[in-house]
């Protein structure tokens, strides 16, 4: 049993590990985290890299590599969300007060028509 300790750690690592790849899929494209917390994604992102520091501390391979690629792939999801963060204007900016008035230009003279 115990060498497959090693073997089962890996599975596990490479399990959890690989779990971030569908929401680094789904975040890629702009706009689309915005249902996702930042908090929540700063705190794992640097749990991660808490583990790292201490898979490094302990020389356990598995531990560092595993949260390695866990971190790699949460602070994409993070760094997406930074990005719709900053692309996004706030609520009564005259972005969004420019965008609201543009789409509902009427020409002077002319009626609105349902």
């Amino acid at each position: 049993m115990p060498n497959l300790l090693p073997w089962l750690g890996a599975c596990a690592a490479l399990l959890t590990s690989l779990s971030y790849v569908p929401q680094v899929a789904k975040a890629w494209p702009r706009g689309s985290t915005k249902d996702l917390s930042l908090k929540m994604l700063a705190v794992l992102t640097s749990g991660l890299v808490l583990w790292i520091c201490y898979g490094l501390a302990k020389q356990d391979w598995i531990i560092v590599v595993a949260n390695g690629i866990g971190a790699s792939l949460s602070g994409t999801v993070l760094l997406c969300k930074l990005r719709d963060i900053r692309a996004t204007p706030a609520r009564g900016t005259a972005e969004t007060f420019r965008r609201k008035s543009c789409n509902a230009h009427v020409p002077f003279g002319s009626s609105r028509t349902p």
